[in-house]
């Protein structure tokens, strides 16, 4: 940071962010930088949905940006990291390179990284491995934005350095083998063909105005892209329809923009609240179908369960009018839990639903549900039989078959 504040306090230029002071804190000890409002940013200003760039309004931001950086050249700086998002633009159309961070002085000691600028505008030297380099690699970046004003998007967005390289030769040819040793290029690598330059038929498109400040700028070679002040003086600035007022460029206001922002942050979380409601529905077909699987199961038990209650009938017909058992199978009906199948509420497994139809040949559920809680309540109070404590379903007694029938009602039901 202490390098970007010298060379900030250097530069003074109307296309120049300038520092207007420093902040700290002392509870974080943090140090800030205070810069102008800026409205928006070239990025915002090229990406607009369905608008263009008129040619007048591409001359006028180039001439602000070559201006700007031509201040920064001549007092020994290079920006080192030139794209459309460092390019600050205010209310009243007038842009700004901002973002000093990787700037350095054009006469430091040498060797240089060769690990700045974005990938999309790097220059073709510092992505074959070039510690020294000068200005070239700005001038680079600027034509790569001159072509991306006119499209309206990035020309060459690599993602990786390789593909990088591919790109930019197979739109400008590959290097010679002099190229590398002009260079002083120490790298093995070489273009996989002997491409041929296809820029002219890609910018065919563009004014052909523009065609001769393009090729310039676009040079593979770094000595041939000149200056940014020798750029000011193309023709391509010279001929109708020349550029317009600062005042006439368009400016993204901050309303506009939070409204823009606004729109994409709800499309995102619509387009998040889709998956889920895709994967609830096919948890639903899934979970239909399990249930389809599961019906004959539940059949089955119910089944089995209307078999025993005609073997406890059968039973209860075969045995005499006895007393003592009927006191005995009275005392042990009422001193029983209430069976899974009476309280059975809602979907359960097909081992422990009972018949569907099983409520409705039961003349006194009623009773027996209070005759079942006052015994869960009193479980332990003059219960003779708690160590028969089963569910009602699975017991073994005999019951006098007046009872039953008063019970279940008529054999004809069950």
């Amino acid at each position: 940071m202490a390098r970007e504040i010298m060379i900030l306090q250097k530069l003074d230029h109307p296309n120049v962010i300038k520092l207007e002071g420093l902040a700290t804190s002392r509870m974080q000890y943090s140090l800030y930088l205070v810069f102008d409002f800026m409205q928006s940013d070239l990025t915002k200003i090229i990406t607009r949905p369905g608008e263009k760039l008129t040619d007048p309004q591409i001359k006028c931001f180039m001439q602000q940006l070559l201006s700007g950086l031509q201040h920064c050249h001549e007092r020994g700086v290079m920006h080192r990291d030139i794209k459309a998002s460092n390019l600050l633009i205010d209310k009243r159309g007038v842009l700004k390179i901002a973002d000093f961070g990787l700037a350095n002085s054009i006469d430091a000691e040498r060797p240089l990284t060769n690990r700045v600028v974005t990938l999309w505008y790097r220059a073709p030297e510092l992505l074959l491995g070039s510690t020294d380099y000068g200005i070239g690699i700005d001038l680079w970046s600027v034509g790569c934005l001159l072509a991306e004003m006119f499209v309206g998007r990035p020309i060459m967005p690599g993602r990786t350095e390789v593909e990088q390289l591919h790109m930019i030769f197979k739109l400008f040819g590959a290097p010679s083998e002099d190229y590398f040793r002009k260079l002083k290029l120490t790298t093995s690598y070489r273009a996989p063909q002997p491409y041929k330059p296809i820029y002219q038929e890609s910018f065919q498109k563009f004014p052909s105005s523009s065609n001769g400040l393009l090729t310039k700028l676009l040079d593979l070679d770094p000595a041939n892209r000149g200056s940014a002040a020798s750029a000011l003086q193309s023709e391509f600035f010279k001929c109708s329809p020349l550029a317009c007022d600062p005042s006439a460029l368009p400016v993204i206001n901050k309303e506009e923009d939070e409204r823009s922002q606004t729109k994409r942050r709800r499309r995102h979380r619509v387009s998040k609240r889709g998956q889920p409601s895709q994967t609830r529905k096919s948890d639903a077909s899934q979970s239909g179908k399990n249930q389809t699987t599961e019906q004959p199961g539940r059949d089955t038990e119910s089944s089995k369960e209307k078999k025993n209650l005609e073997k406890l009938q059968k039973q209860s017909h075969d045995t005499g009018n006895s007393g003592s058992s009927t006191s005995l199978g009275s005392r042990m009906f009422m001193n029983a839990s209430l069976s899974p199948v009476f309280l059975s509420s809602g979907t359960k497994s097909p081992k422990s639903d009972g018949h569907p139809n099983a409520l409705k040949n039961i003349k006194n559920y009623s009773v027996l549900l209070q005759a079942s809680m006052i015994d869960m309540i009193n479980r332990n109070e003059g219960n003779e039989f708690a160590q028969l404590r089963r569910s009602f379903s699975t017991l073994d007694f005999r019951l006098d078959p007046h009872k039953l029938s008063n019970l279940y009602g008529s054999p004809k039901n069950i």
